[in-house]
């Protein structure tokens, strides 16, 4: 491909981007759904074992704004999304990038299956919208969106390609190992897939919920063609046991030498007045580079991360 093809291309993508976004906003506008705008820069990120915010003049740039919106739920905001620039340190690959875009949604007295709904209405507007519904090729793959859609529980995708159960022999670093190995790259084809039902290890911010002799966390991920597109869940809205979660997280980052990060006690003091709740987050780069063909992130955005001054 020359210069002026490869231009050309990124160009194709960019006009694309673009009308995804703009599809994203017609959906949850027609809904009822209001878009919100909250700090980019915050004194206190949520404290997670798996990753590092970027410092500012002695705050952090976000890594989500989910904490700040769920302070909102917690004031009577019922629907809320919103389309983001978020900074996670040291990620950069084909599919990461140390700044991206992040979508959110929250819906106020809802659980995790409302979520679930949300995805497979949202990816088939968006679809029609640009024009890739029902169908439509993705590298040498054909990938749809119409439903039925997979569901997995992690214990059985984990049966079936890992060959161990992670509610009864759970080891963080393997773990996350065998995810990423194992069995992402079998979910998502063609349809998108909801992995769901995490070990309560993996559980940051997320409510836990008996599934017969187990305890799992009420989280899901959806994957299209083995790529995380969202990850949601039922929120935390204990606030004591959100709290020893947090000290849990810091002492071990402090072990580590990473950050720890200042006590966010406004998110903790609005978790008293949030009953039920539930929320997600899905990269919309990595949603553009599977309508758009692309290859990698850097395809999808005007400027990759390490680009020249």
């Amino acid at each position: 491909m020359t210069a002026r093809d490869s231009l050309a291309a990124k160009r194709g993508r960019l006009a694309m981007r673009s009308r995804i976004l703009h599809g994203i906003r017609l959906f949850f506008v027609e809904r009822g759904f209001l878009e919100v705008q909250t700090p980019v820069r915050t004194p206190a990120p949520a404290p997670e074992d798996h990753i590092d915010a970027v410092r500012s003049e002695g705050w952090y740039l976000q890594t989500s704004p989910e904490l700040y919106m769920k302070r909102l739920l917690a004031v009577g905001y019922e629907q809320i999304f919103q389309i983001a620039p978020v900074f996670r340190k040291g990620e950069r690959g084909r599919r990461h990038h140390p700044e991206f875009t992040l979508l959110e949604w929250y819906r106020r007295g809802e659980g995790v299956e409302a979520l679930m709904q949300d995805c497979e209405d949202l990816l088939q507007h968006v679809c029609r919208y640009v024009d890739r519904f029902p169908r439509f090729s993705y590298g040498e793959q054909i990938l749809s969106v119409c439903p039925p859609w997979d569901r997995w529980t992690v214990r059985s995708a984990f049966q079936k390609w890992a060959g161990w159960d992670p509610l009864t022999a759970y080891e963080a670093d393997r773990f996350n190992e065998y995810l990423v190995t194992h069995v992402e790259p079998h979910l998502g084809f063609p349809r998108p897939a909801f992995l769901c039902d995490y070990p309560p290890q993996e559980a940051a911010l997320a409510r836990l919920a008996q599934r017969g002799e187990f305890l799992v966390a009420e989280r899901f991920e959806l994957y299209w063609a083995g790529v995380e597109l969202a990850n949601g869940f039922a929120e935390l809205t204990d606030r004591q046991e959100q709290e020893r979660r947090f000290r849990e997280t810091l002492t071990r980052r402090g072990r580590q030498g990473r950050d720890v990060y200042p006590w966010p006690h406004r998110f903790l003091e609005s978790l008293d007045f949030l009953d039920s709740a539930a929320g997600i987050a899905l990269g919309v780069d990595r949603l553009v580079m599977l309508l758009t063909h692309a290859p990698t992130l850097d395809d999808v955005t005007a400027f990759p991360p390490d680009h020249e001054p």
